[in-house]
């Protein structure tokens, strides 16, 4: 299986995380699966005449396209010409690009929020007008339209994240070179359900004072940051928890809070990222499957029921009250 990675507006970062793969690494993993690279920017030798060559080969079907994988924002101004972001010896825009190829590939995978939805090349008053390859933030319709199918019947893969996790790539990868990504396995953001049907909550290290509501008021401290410091773990999807960044880390677990990248528009929370809106001094943004009423009694009796090792610690840079053994019975 043959990818054609094309990087539009963004920093690249996407790439830098796939790079971090591990245990194997990137190059090993997808050679040992068969799936190599017709050409990346970062990663290939190729340049100049030799990409134009291979692009024109490719858009004229001499060359199949199995993957295209398009990385970072497109870009449409000014005014849908796309012309803000032309590539580079072409004379034409990377907008037009994507549009013919994207018809050419028997598969289209989006890398990275930016490239899904927009993301942060489309915050602020987006004067580019970037958008991402089939959605504009929430709204499908994209550099292509919603109703857009690869050669394969499946709309574009939405890897999102900011930056994307490198296993979430290669497992996307390794499982259409299997052929086994169907429509059913695309949640209702086309975002791989192995690891979109779960939550940044599941696994966090911070579980214990979450349950218990005991909150951390400043960054750095031990405690749940739900309450205070703006952490939408309980309604962000993603296994950050569960498979671990770089084997072993995640934002929560380095102590800041999640901001859910791996959703349209997260780039744009109308609030500081480590601040929780709250009304009448209740978080608005709670647990997505949850009623307020629900929680608010939960909340409270959790609360009440606080250890005083939980609760001191909550407030600490580091355990200060350890567990103590059951005392003996007498």
């Amino acid at each position: 299986m043959n990818v054609l990675w094309l990087q539009s507006a963004g920093c690249g970062g996407c790439t830098m995380s796939l790079l971090c793969a591990e245990g194997p690494n990137v190059f090993d993993l997808l050679s040992g699966a068969g799936i190599s690279f017709l050409w990346h920017p970062a990663l290939s030798v190729e340049t100049g005449g030799e990409v134009r060559q291979l692009l024109q080969d490719v858009e004229s079907g001499a060359v199949p396209l199995d993957v295209l994988c398009v990385e970072g924002s497109i870009l449409t101004g000014p005014k849908g010409t796309g012309r803000f972001h032309l590539l580079s010896g072409t004379g034409r825009s990377m907008l037009d690009w994507v549009r013919s190829l994207s018809a050419k590939a028997h598969h289209v995978v989006a890398v990275g929020t930016c490239a899904t939805y927009g993301g942060v090349t489309s915050a602020g008053n987006n004067p580019a007008s970037a958008i991402g390859v089939q959605y504009d933030g929430r709204h499908a319709g994209g550099a292509v339209p919603a109703e857009f199918r690869s050669g394969s019947g499946l709309p574009v893969i939405n890897v999102a994240g900011c930056p994307t996790h490198p296993d979430w790539v290669t497992e996307t990868l390794l499982l259409l070179a299997a052929d086994e990504l169907t429509a059913t396995d695309l949640d209702s953001f086309a975002r791989p359900r192995f690891y979109a049907d779960h939550l940044v909550h599941h696994a966090c290290p911070k579980n214990e004072f979450y349950e218990y509501k005991a909150s951390a008021h400043h960054l750095s401290q031990m405690g749940c940051m739900m309450e205070h410091l703006g952490c939408i773990g309980t309604q962000a999807v993603g296994d950050c928890n569960i498979r671990g960044w770089n084997g072993e880390g995640s934002c929560t677990r380095a102590g800041y809070p999640c901001i859910n990248c791996t959703a349209p528009e997260f780039e744009e929370p109308r609030h500081a990222f480590t601040e929780t809106p709250k009304f009448a001094g209740i978080p608005v943004g709670l647990p997505s499957d949850m009623p307020k009423a629900w929680f608010m009694a939960l909340a409270s009796l959790s609360k009440a029921a606080t250890p005083k090792r939980i609760e001191q610690n909550a407030i600490s840079d580091r355990i200060m009250v350890p567990p103590q053994p059951k005392a003996p019975k007498t």
